[in-house]
């Protein structure tokens, strides 16, 4: 595969898509920058330098041009940068920030225009030009005293914690932003026929919980919701920024070569997209 010197934001704006076909470029950490239905979308950017990095950010917020969607799944600040969301509305002058509707004014008050920020909750769809997002709810939490909730019970009934699946009108990518596995999850991602699942693999345990750090799914259950849901590929994310809170993809490699041979996995690398097209069938 080619080697991509530009920004990946002007890199996928140059990229002809085919319908169907989906560019994928990790970001480190569970954020992707997306070319899907002539737009490009940034799913949980963090791009804040932080000295507890393993990794160091995928680029400057200021270089993040020519972005139509941003999204964001919840406020932990590895999933909703509010240092940089503003430079990115700065540089990116026409994009949409889609949000969790409790974390609107938080936004806002970051730095983000008003009306460029759409409060998302699940079931209802986001139509924008050429994909529309379907906001599904993740099951997380703010700290250990409401983990493992949709946090409702901080938000007046409406979901805190969401995933997004990302819709073309042929291919779907599902970003599950943190969350464990919840029932009823794999059935939404059923309905919404998802090919790709962008899923966390950092799993959880009593230290880092007693540390106050909320987990997620670990390898072998992010392997089995994809199996469940049906999907063609998983994509492992949430494993490599903090040295607290690793995961490992090779863990998943296995588990999945050993009880999900029908899925695919792919393992990104953070310097150049990858494209999935969508197999059309004759019918």
């Amino acid at each position: 595969m080619t080697r991509v010197a530009a920004s990946p934001t002007t890199a996928l704006r140059a990229l002809r898509l085919a319908p169907g076909t989906v560019a994928l470029w990790w970001l480190g950490q569970a954020g992707f920058a997306v070319r899907a239905g002539g737009l490009v979308i940034l799913l949980d950017p963090f791009l804040a330098p932080m000295a507890e990095r393993v990794s160091p950010p995928a680029f400057e917020p200021e270089d993040a041009v020519d972005v139509d969607v941003v999204t964001c799944s919840h406020e932990h600040y590895d999933h909703l940068d509010l240092a940089s969301l503003p430079a990115i509305a700065r540089a990116s002058p026409r994009a949409r920030f889609v949000i969790p509707r409790p974390l609107v004014d938080s936004v806002s008050a970051a730095g983000v225009p008003r009306e460029r920020i759409i409060g998302a909750q699940p079931d209802e769809q986001i139509r924008l030009d050429g994909v529309t997002l379907h906001p599904v709810p993740a099951r997380h939490g703010v700290g250990m005293a409401d983990a493992y909730t949709f946090g409702r019970e901080l938000s007046g009934g409406l979901y805190r914690y969401l995933g997004y699946v990302v819709d073309d009108g042929v291919a779907r990518v599902y970003h599950a932003g943190d969350t464990i596995a919840y029932d009823g999850q794999a059935e939404r991602l059923r309905a919404l026929e998802v090919d790709i699942a962008l899923l966390p693999i950092n799993g959880r345990d009593h230290f880092r919980e007693a540390a106050g750090i909320v987990g997620n799914l670990d390898h072998r259950e992010a392997a089995r919701l994809a199996a469940d849901a049906d999907v063609e590929v998983i994509v492992p994310m949430h494993y490599d920024t903090f040295a607290a809170n690793l995961g490992f993809p090779a863990h998943l490699v296995d588990v999945v070569r050993r009880d999900h041979p029908t899925l695919a996995v792919l393992v990104p690398t953070r310097d150049r997209p990858v494209l999935y097209a969508k197999a059309r069938t004759n019918g």
